[in-house]
């Protein structure tokens, strides 16, 4: 079986998170209150939530072939955000992606997305899916870009837990098939 830990492409890193990466993982996104707003899992408050997403990284990783990446700034190695896979089924996966505010609009989540659809045809997953808050026009955009496709607009779906309204949101729901 192919090893898919760790990868490049041609400016970023994208590898396993290991535990003593919580501090960096904290600091460099996951506690920003403006990345995280339209993100489905609660802004880390501390570094022990950091540690907290490492070992469920870790048990995702145990039960699939491929799970989370943190993105690695491939010239300073510096953490800079994480992406991943999340299987629902052997040949369906979900995913997303997250960068520090400092790399938006340089083309790094798109890069970084089309790395993890490589890695996840070569696990062979056959349909990839992905959730974005209809408002979210730059995320929608990079999944556009990547050839994802928008299959419906899913009501009062999601609850955005850094958002204001604890209710659940409207999100658009895109797919991509790996195979016809």
């Amino acid at each position: 079986m192919p090893d898919f830990e760790s990868f490049t492409t041609s400016r970023l890193r994208l590898r396993r998170p290991r535990v003593e990466d919580a501090p960096a993982i904290f600091r460099a996104y996951a506690s920003d209150p403006t990345v995280t707003r339209y993100l489905a899992w609660p802004r880390h408050r501390n570094v022990a939530d950091s540690r907290a997403f490492v070992e469920f990284a870790d048990a995702e990783w145990a039960a699939w072939p491929v799970g989370p990446y943190l993105i690695e700034d491939l010239e300073t190695g510096g953490i800079i955000g994480s992406t991943g896979l999340a299987f629902e089924t052997p040949d369906c996966a979900s995913t997303g992606y997250v960068l520090a505010q400092r790399e938006w609009g340089k083309g790094l989540a798109s890069e970084a997305l089309a790395g993890v659809l490589a890695q996840a045809e070569r696990a062979g997953v056959g349909r990839i899916t992905a959730l974005c808050h209809v408002d979210h026009r730059n995320s929608r955009r990079v999944l556009e870009k990547a050839a994802f496709e928008l299959e419906g607009i899913l009501r009062r779906h999601s609850v955005f837990p850094n958002l204001e309204d604890p209710m659940p949101l409207d999100v658009a729901l895109y797919v991509r098939p790996l195979r016809a």
